[in-house]
């Protein structure tokens, strides 16, 4: 049997004539930047999210950077986030000139351990960006504390969390701004990048529409050097049609995820830890074993689809050796790198598909 780590063409079938159809409402208008299309996903998303405001932007990653320019994050300052994330979210501190502060995180969750931050926090220090790894948020009330103690900042790094809940609370209103993205492996993608920056704040958001597009506040008259971050109108529309499925999608992961979960209990497979009073959309399933790339082969040969997330934690690659960063620093974050490992999780797996995947895992730990 072939089992897929994702089938975005399974997905499309279930939703094409929805998808077609806005798709060629947008090309009869042949308005493809911004626009009204833009606007009312905007809207929907900060009602999702329930945030007062949300700008669409070109990327994720995009999103990040924006979001630190908004919040005047540049040279001189520092900004402490996790190294077990993608690559973006250290990548973003970077190109805003500021400087990456690396802070191990929880063995439970993988997210940013809040303990561990005050350490961190010099004269600096602008912000905190917490990423709420593979569909589940930080801990937030904690790291939001110590922000308020310091004077900082906190960008969320909802990339892989829309939908995701803490104590009632969506991801991407539960500190100054989050940045999301639509890659279209999320769990909600789009058909090529985009992003989305959502905000408390009247005065960050009209920042942000202005520095999406150059920094200009009317054709070409620029108050400030802002960046092309333009969401397409295309990608709003494909989204919007997204957007009214997302619940049942992330509902149908997480009843997946139990079953894997019920399936590995009691075994020396490692599931996802979930959080009390916290909604976990699963935009991965994750599990850990110590001979992981071993079983990585076994699933392979088995035809199952699985993926590395990450291998390399950021304090280790070779972009950022001019931090001083050595192995050992954070061990957490180098343990997770060499021992986890993502299996089929979307929603449209079959419970056959789902019975051969936990099978042939646990076949792999019990030989």
């Amino acid at each position: 049997m072939q089992v897929p780590l994702l089938d975005l063409k399974r997905q499309y079938q279930t939703i094409k004539s929805e998808v077609d159809a806005a798709i060629a409402e947008v090309v009869e208008t042949q308005y493809f930047k911004l626009g009204p299309n833009v606007a009312k996903f905007e809207e929907q998303v900060a009602e999702y999210s329930g945030t007062k405001r949300a700008v669409g932007v070109a990327s994720g990653t995009d999103a990040l950077l924006l979001a630190l320019m908004a919040h005047g994050v540049g040279e001189g300052s520092e900004v402490i986030t996790t190294p077990y994330t993608f690559f973006a979210t250290g990548g973003s501190i970077s190109r805003s000139g500021a400087k990456p502060v690396f802070v191990d995180i929880d063995p439970a969750t993988y997210n940013l351990d809040p303990g561990k931050i005050e350490a961190a926090i010099t004269d600096r220090t602008k912000a905190i960006m917490p990423v709420h790894l593979y569909g589940q948020c930080a801990d937030m009330d904690p790291i939001n504390e110590i922000a308020k103690k310091h004077g900082l900042i906190v960008i969320e790094d909802a990339a892989q969390a829309i939908g995701s809940e803490y104590k009632g609370r969506r991801a991407g209103s539960l500190g100054d701004i989050g940045c999301f993205s639509f890659f279209p492996s999320k769990n909600l993608g789009g058909y090529g990048d985009g992003g989305m920056i959502t905000t408390q704040s009247d005065e960050i958001a009209d920042l942000l529409i202005s520095l999406r597009e150059h920094g200009q506040t009317e054709m070409y008259h620029h108050w400030t050097i802002g960046m092309n971050s333009r969401l397409d109108a295309i990608q709003a529309a494909v989204l919007m049609v997204k957007l009214r499925h997302l619940d049942d999608w992330s509902n149908g992961r997480s009843a997946n995820a139990d079953y894997y979960s019920g399936r590995f209990e009691g075994t020396t497979i490692g599931s996802p830890h979930r959080m009390a009073e916290c909604r976990h959309i699963y935009n991965q399933y994750m599990i850990s074993v110590s001979a992981r790339d071993a079983l990585r082969e076994h699933l392979k040969e088995k035809g199952i689809g699985c993926a590395l997330y990450y291998p390399k934690p950021l304090h280790l690659q070779e972009c950022f050796k001019d931090l001083g960063y050595s192995e050992g620093d954070c061990p957490v974050s180098e343990r997770a790198s060499r021992e986890t490992l993502s299996i089929p999780i979307f929603s449209l797996l079959t419970d056959e598909e789902k019975d051969y995947v936990a099978s042939s895992v646990l076949e792999f730990v019990a030989a």
